[in-house]
């Protein structure tokens, strides 16, 4: 630690190394900005794509669910018979 302070205090670093120092760091944080704004959009559209997949599921659901009570309607009615492997035989057999 008393190396790090005596780096700092020392003359001969020069005011183009720190300048170099405080550039660098300036990138480092203008990376680090454009970084964050990519991901911030980025969880915005999958943010989108979520929402549109719930409501596709919420109408798949629906239309599932209108399809099972139209098939339990008919099985109480009659309406769909059971497969018969010999009574539903081709009539070239």
């Amino acid at each position: 630690m008393t190396e790090l302070n005596s780096i700092d205090n020392n003359p001969s670093n020069s005011q183009a190394e720190q300048s170099d120092s405080k550039a660098d760091l300036q990138a480092q944080v203008i990376e680090l900005q454009m970084n964050l704004s990519h991901l911030e959009v980025t969880i915005e559209r999958l943010d989108e794509v979520i929402t549109r997949q719930d409501r596709d599921i919420q109408t798949l659901q629906r239309q599932v669910q209108f399809i099972y009570k139209q098939v339990q309607s008919q099985d109480g009615e009659g309406g769909v018979a059971p497969f018969d492997v010999i009574a539903d035989r081709p009539p070239h057999y």
